[in-house]
């Protein structure tokens, strides 16, 4: 078989990783790299380095990595795709949901398979809980509730804090529930003196009526990456950061105190914590990418996935702005 020649746009913060992820991805040949500014992190080593993305076109490459400032994923992807290469951008998949739009379409004109960097669906801990659900572990889903904050990122300076870390958790939720979304309710908070918004909180109900919130900011001094779902028959609650599932299950004791019996809840049952293969998730995303090239399987988040996620992140803005129950268009 002969491998797939690759090559990343974007040497910053995560572009880097994603160096690093190609280089070990079998059937892929990294023959190019690009940044304007330079290779910041010293990643390129014999790679060619560019300047800009034309060069990299007339390098000849199958596929690519979108690894640049949000602004700029339209304008990038859009040539790749034009000249028929494969793409896989960071996420967001475009800085609006117009320009979403125009790559999806043109991804689906061209016949080119678009991925997007939704990287938490690879985390073992999520992976495991979607499949955890889809065994019927849960029964009837009830609600979905994520965390995700940790300290400023200095690298991001022309998005706020929903187009870039609450975007995983709006992707994540409606994959962990096979389901869009159909209304959010959001508030937002500025804090760091920058134009964009810093905290957010989101609350709001999927199409299968499941209800969800989620809790996002980049100004907290540690770092936590939590989703919690809970069902009729308890609840699974994946720890991020170290790749963690935890079940705990509703107890079927009875419970002989007077004053809680009378209570129509559930009691504390098992805890389980499961032993779950932890690759890491960056490398699984590129398996998926190259998978879905060579095979077309399905396991990447699509670009009608982040044209979808994109919906939502306009309609948790559009809500913070106007103090109102929004309806996410699809």
């Amino acid at each position: 078989m002969t491998d797939l020649r690759y090559a990343v746009i974007g040497l910053g913060s995560m572009g880097r990783h994603h160096v690093r992820n190609v280089r070990a991805l079998e059937g892929a040949e990294l023959v190019a790299l690009a940044d304007p500014f330079g290779d910041k992190f010293g990643v390129a080593g014999d790679t060619p380095l560019y300047s800009n993305v034309d060069d990299v076109i007339a390098a000849g490459v199958d596929a690519v990595v979108v690894a640049v400032p949000t602004s700029e994923h339209h304008n990038v992807a859009k040539k790749l795709i034009e000249n028929g290469i494969h793409v896989l951008v960071e996420k967001p998949l475009a800085a609006t949901v117009a320009e979403a739009q125009e790559l999806a379409d043109l991804a689906a004109e061209k016949n080119v398979v678009g991925a997007v960097g939704y990287v938490e669906r690879c985390n073992p801990a999520i992976s495991a809980l979607r499949q955890k659900i889809e065994e019927g572990l849960l029964g009837e889903i009830y609600q979905i509730a994520t965390v995700r904050q940790s300290p400023f990122p200095a690298r991001i300076n022309d998005v706020g804090v929903v187009k870039d870390l609450a975007t995983h958790d709006l992707d994540l939720t409606a994959w962990v529930a096979d389901s869009p979304y159909a209304s959010v309710s959001a508030s937002t908070k500025h804090s760091s003196g920058r134009e964009h918004e810093d905290f957010v909180t989101v609350s709001g109900q999927l199409n299968n009526g499941v209800i969800v919130n989620h809790l996002v900011n980049w100004m907290s001094p540690y770092k936590e990456r939590k989703t919690v779902v809970t069902g009729e028959n308890g609840a699974l609650v994946a720890e991020t950061v170290l790749s963690d599932l935890t079940y705990y299950k509703n107890g079927v004791d009875r419970i002989e105190w007077d004053q809680i019996s009378n209570f129509r809840g559930v009691s504390e049952g098992e805890v389980t914590r499961y032993a779950i293969n932890k690759p890491e998730p960056l490398a699984v995303e590129h398996r998926n990418f190259r998978e879905a090239i060579l095979n077309g399987t399905p396991s990447i988040a699509t670009f009608a996935d982040g044209l979808r996620t994109m919906r939502v992140v306009e309609a948790v803005l559009e809500s913070a702005k106007s103090n109102s129950v929004v309806n996410v268009e699809d």
